[in-house]
C-alpha cells in the first residue's frame, strides 16, 4: 500500500526514545507519505520542528494540549506564532477540552478559546481534542467556526454531521478496529469521504491486533482496511482520498 497519510501522531513522546529514529526511516518502504506531529505545549512543537526539518513526509502543528495548560507563559500566542512561520509547520494544535481528567474547565475553555481566536487571525486551520467534552467544545466551534480539523472523533453520527457542517473534517484511527467501537464504525460509514482524515494517535492508540502496544503511522493500514470494508470500497482508494483530504485541510502542496 501507498499514500498513508497520518494526520495526528506524537513522535516526541518518550514512548518512541529508544526507537524514534529506526521507526521514521522506515516509513517510506512502508507507504507512509506523510505524518504530521502534533504538539501539546511549545517544546514539543519545538521537537515537531526539528523532525519535519529532518524528515520530509513530516510537517507539525502546534499549540498547548489541556493536560498541559501548567507550561503556558503569559506571551504564549506570540511564541507559538513564531513557531507556525516556519514553513513546516501547517495548524494551531493540539488544542481543546478534555473533561475525562480533573482540570480547571474554566481554564480549559479560556485557553482553547484563545487559541480558536488566533487560528482565525493567522487564517490557519486547528487541530482540536475532544474527550467527555463534547457540548462545550461544539459551543466553542460553533461561535468561531474555524477551519481544521476534530482528531479522534469519538462523537455521535449527529456529532459528526454538525462538526461537518461547520466546514471542518474528522480524523479516525485504530479506535475503529476495537471491539466496543459502535460509534467510531457509525460514523466511519455515514461521513461525507471528503472529510475524513485518517490519524494514529501515535505512541497511543494502535489498533487491534497491536492494542496496548506502541503504535506507529504504518498502523493506519489496519484502520484503514476496516474503514474501507465498512464503506465498501477498496483500501488503495481510500487512502489515495484521506491522502488528498489530508494535503487540502492542512495547505501542503
Amino acid at each position: 500500500m501507498k499514500n498513508i497519510f497520518d494526520a495526528h501522531a506524537h513522535y516526541d513522546d518518550k514512548w518512541f526514545d529508544e526507537n524514534r529514529d529506526e521507526l521514521l526511516n522506515s516509513m517510506c518502504e512502508k507507504g507512509v507519505c506523510g505524518i504530521v506531529n502534533a504538539s501539546v505545549n511549545l517544546q514539543t512543537a519545538k521537537k515537531g520542528i526539528e523532525f519535519a526539518e529532518k524528515y520530509p513526509f513530516m510537517f507539525t502543528a502546534v499549540g498547548f494540549h489541556p493536560e498541559n495548560l501548567e507550561d503556558i507563559v503569559p506571551d504564549y500566542l506570540l511564541e507559538m506564532e513564531r513557531l507556525l512561520k516556519h514553513k513546516k509547520a501547517v495548524a494551531v494544535g493540539e488544542i481543546g477540552l478534555d473533561y475525562h481528567w480533573d482540570i480547571p474547565r474554566e481554564q480549559q475553555k479560556k485557553v482553547f478559546e484563545e487559541q480558536l481566536a488566533f487560528s482565525k487571525d493567522i487564517n490557519m486551520p486547528v487541530v482540536v481534542h475532544d474527550r467527555e467534552a463534547h457540548g462545550d467544545t461544539m459551543d466553542l466551534l460553533r461561535k468561531y467556526r474555524p477551519k481544521g480539523l476534530v482528531h479522534c472523533f469519538s462523537g455521535s453520527v449527529e456529532l459528526m454531521r454538525e462538526v461537518v457542517r461547520l466546514g471542518m473534517s474528522i480524523s479516525l484511527g485504530g479506535v475503529v478496529t476495537f471491539k466496543n467501537a459502535r460509534h467510531s464504525v457509525e460514523v466511519a460509514r455515514e461521513i461525507p469521504i471528503d472529510r475524513l482524515l485518517l490519524e494514529t494517535d501515535a505512541p497511543y492508540m494502535a489498533p487491534v491486533p497491536f492494542r496496548g502496544k506502541q503504535c506507529n503511522s504504518s498502523m493506519i493500514i489496519y484502520a484503514a482496511e476496516k474503514i474501507a470494508e465498512i464503506r465498501g470500497m477498496g483500501v488503495q482508494e481510500l487512502l489515495d482520498i484521506t491522502k488528498e483530504n489530508a494535503l487540502r485541510l492542512y495547505e501542503i502542496e
